[in-house]
């Protein structure tokens, strides 16, 4: 089924985000040690210049998108993951790895707005939401099977490290040679290059048992309807909001705080140890189960259902590990914890890049998406700086509490603001959305 291989297809680019981001751990010290790094240089041009590269690539993926079209920008992805892959494996110093990274960041950054852009167009109105959740769920794949490759490669002498960041070149080969055998997104065809014959044609092949004459007069019936304003007009105010507070609650949430330091938050409780352990293989574990029961129910349950069940999750567990660390009794928290991860993969994590996806107007979908996955990681990145700070002037009690009143925040959006979108179209959406 070609809607099925195709999005398994563009899905690949977040786990090859996944990979990404996770990779690095494992060349972290070596490379620190390597070219004898002071701990501020390290931290600012070696390990998070992906991180500002995500953001900007975020930041401007839209345009390519509509100029070049979601599937070509998909095929410079494959590019940006396949030379950083190899150019940070074979890097002859820090200047050029850090460049290398950067690039990748961008990648990652500009996957995150044309993934999810290019499966909510193809897919019908009754599965979108599992099959543009495929990306979250490749995502978090990739994060586990980045960790067991730099496992088994960890032991192989000092250059190890250059095999665990060229590892990544595998995959991105991969990808790149199988996303040349998907096709164009019809809605871009009919919006940007008002191509309907060739959008007809592609819409008969993904959807054989519908009207696709029919398909293509709703497309261009709502672009008709769509008055050529600015993203920022008061017209779109609404699903502004509503991808601004999704990407904001997502990241408010602690969830990367939670995977980047779980390891010293146990060290605190007295786990000693099995702290690394608990923190790679555990919470990826615990990731792609979930994610894949949120697959599962996202287009059953609906997008609104899944965002409340996972604040519950989130506000229990936020609140007993706060606890713990107020009374200084930490019985539980690990557990606590894995409900914290099962929280998010069910709820945020399952959500976010397709309610982001599909809420705005076709020609301004990609501008919207770019603003939503920006919103997402210029917190990431934001908090990923502070948080060292902060966990050395707080205790986890405050921070814990903090993300916990997140959440309430989060469940009353969820319960009294957000609208749901399971099985509406597109078109019906914006109509619903930007009226």
């Amino acid at each position: 089924m070609k809607i099925l291989r195709w999005s398994v297809t563009v899905a690949l680019a977040g786990f090859l985000f996944g990979f990404d981001t996770a990779v690095i751990s494992g060349a972290d010290q070596p490379i620190q040690q390597l070219w004898q790094l002071d701990d501020l240089f390290h931290g600012i041009f070696v390990m998070s210049m992906a991180l500002w590269g995500t953001v900007i690539g975020a930041l401007f993926g839209g345009i390519p998108c509509n100029v070049w079209g979601r599937k070509k920008t998909l095929i410079w992805i494959g590019v940006l993951y396949l030379v950083s892959a190899m150019g940070s494996a074979l890097a002859p110093d820090p200047y050029i790895f850090s460049f290398m990274r950067f690039i990748g960041g961008l990648g990652v950054g500009a996957s995150s707005v044309a993934a999810p852009i290019y499966i909510s167009e193809i897919a019908p109105k009754e599965r979108r939401g599992r099959l543009v959740v495929l990306y979250q769920f490749m995502l978090v794949l990739g994060i586990f099977v980045a960790y067991a490759s730099n496992y088994f490669i960890g032991d192989n002498g000092p250059n190890a490290w250059r095999w665990m960041l060229g590892a990544e070149a595998i995959p991105a080969a991969l990808y790149l040679a199988m996303i040349f055998t998907v096709s164009e997104s019809p809605r871009w065809l009919v919006v940007y290059k008002n191509d309907s014959e060739t959008a007809k044609r592609l819409l008969l092949q993904l959807n054989p048992d519908r009207n696709a004459e029919y398909m293509v007069q709703e497309i261009q019936m709502a672009e008709s309807q769509t008055e050529k304003r600015s993203l920022w007009s008061s017209r779109y105010r609404k699903v502004i909001m509503l991808a601004f507070a999704v990407a904001f609650f997502n990241q408010l949430s602690g969830i990367n705080f939670v995977i980047y330091y779980a390891p010293r938050i146990l060290e605190a409780t007295g786990a000693g140890a099995s702290a690394a352990l608990f923190a790679t293989a555990g919470i990826g574990l615990i990731n792609i189960v979930f994610t894949m029961l949120g697959i599962y129910l996202i287009d059953r349950s609906g997008r609104r259902v899944l965002l409340i069940i996972g604040s519950i999750g989130y506000i229990l567990s936020l609140a007993f590990v706060a606890r713990a660390f107020f009374t200084e009794v930490f019985t539980g928290v690990p557990i606590l914890l894995i409900l914290f991860v099962a929280s998010h993969a069910i709820g945020q994590g399952a959500v976010i890049w397709v309610y982001i996806s599909e809420i705005f107007p076709n020609q301004l979908r990609a501008g919207g998406m770019s603003f939503g996955s920006s919103v997402h990681w210029v917190l990431a990145a934001i908090i990923t700086l502070l948080m060292p700070y902060v966990l050395n002037t707080f205790s986890g009690g405050p921070i814990f509490a903090f993300f916990c009143g997140m959440m309430i925040l989060q469940l009353l959006f969820s319960v009294f603001i957000m609208p749901e979108t399971k099985g509406i179209s597109l078109e019906d959406l914006q109509k619903k959305l930007t009226n």
